[in-house]
């Protein structure tokens, strides 16, 4: 049942509330525009999917697991919907302009841009001196890649007054923490470069729209033990909250607690800076 995630109190008290949003609403407004998701296979992308099946938008799908593709090609297609796949690693800069080169060739071009695919790691810096491909990979994937498609979609974004979602992390607002250097550094570059763009993306009638989340349940974060029995959102909530934000356009989104943490990184900066350096391996 939309709303409910079998969430702790704890969980109840630190997320959004249930994300509801009109189904026949979403309906008329993405009937016949075209809605391109990245990191569609797996996690939020795979939910807001399904969310938006049956709305009549033609889903444009990327990711690099082309057999689950297909499964969710399969899904809209029961649902009356229309979807196309690219199996696509956006790390890769000619697969990203080979894209491009394929979007560009819509009729009516792309209406809303779901930014979603995003790459974690979790590695102390003295246990990535000879790994650079760490940093290489998560700029690629979190900044160049988004960054690259935004440029390139932009032109049909204006002609139809679309939208751009960004779904984004908590952390890119906060004190950067320990072992997530890679990490925080690729998903604040296009924080800081969405937040620059947005008043004259909204100048030109497109929605610019950021999505700060705190932990999701997805396979990105399996790899880190501490976080297996964490604190985190199911996949489609958020879902349904980036459905509700198609609607509303709104600019930011984010937990009630985001800005007086904000405030408080800040202000403890320097005492959190002593105290991340003590406890550090």
């Amino acid at each position: 049942m939309p709303g409910k995630y079998d969430y702790s109190l704890l969980e109840s008290a630190l997320f959004f509330a249930p994300a509801r949003y009109s189904a026949a609403r979403l309906k008329t407004a993405l009937a016949g525009k075209t809605v391109l998701i990245t990191g569609a296979s797996y996690g939020i992308g795979e939910e807001l999917v399904d969310e938006l099946a049956g709305t009549g938008a033609h889903l444009i799908l990327v990711a690099r697991t082309g057999e689950k593709l297909e499964a969710l090609k399969k899904l809209v297609d029961e649902n009356g919907g229309r979807a196309t796949v690219f199996a696509v690693d956006l790390t890769k800069k000619d697969e990203v302009e080979e894209l491009l080169g394929e979007l560009g060739r819509l009729p009516a071009g792309v209406d809303v841009f779901v930014s979603n695919a995003g790459k974690s790691i979790r590695r102390p810096l003295y246990e990535s001196l000879d790994r650079f491909h760490d940093f290489e990979r998560t700029m690629a994937l979190n900044y160049f890649a988004p960054v690259r498609l935004a440029l390139g979609l932009i032109p049909a974004l204006e002609k139809n007054k679309g939208q751009i979602v960004n779904v984004s992390a908590v952390n890119t607002a906060l004190a950067p923490a320990p072992y997530w250097a890679a990490y925080q550094a690729s998903k604040t570059a296009f924080d800081q470069w969405f937040r620059c763009a947005a008043p004259e993306l909204e100048r030109r009638g497109i929605a610019p729209t950021s999505v700060y989340l705190p932990l999701v349940r997805t396979r990105m974060i399996e790899p880190t033990a501490a976080y297996r029995n964490a604190p985190a959102m199911h996949p489609r909530h958020v879902a349904r909250i980036i459905c509700r934000l198609l609607l509303t356009r709104r600019r930011r989104f984010a937990p009630w607690w985001l800005f007086p943490a904000e405030v408080a990184s800040a202000v403890f900066r320097r005492p959190w800076e002593a105290i991340a350096a003590r406890f550090v391996d």
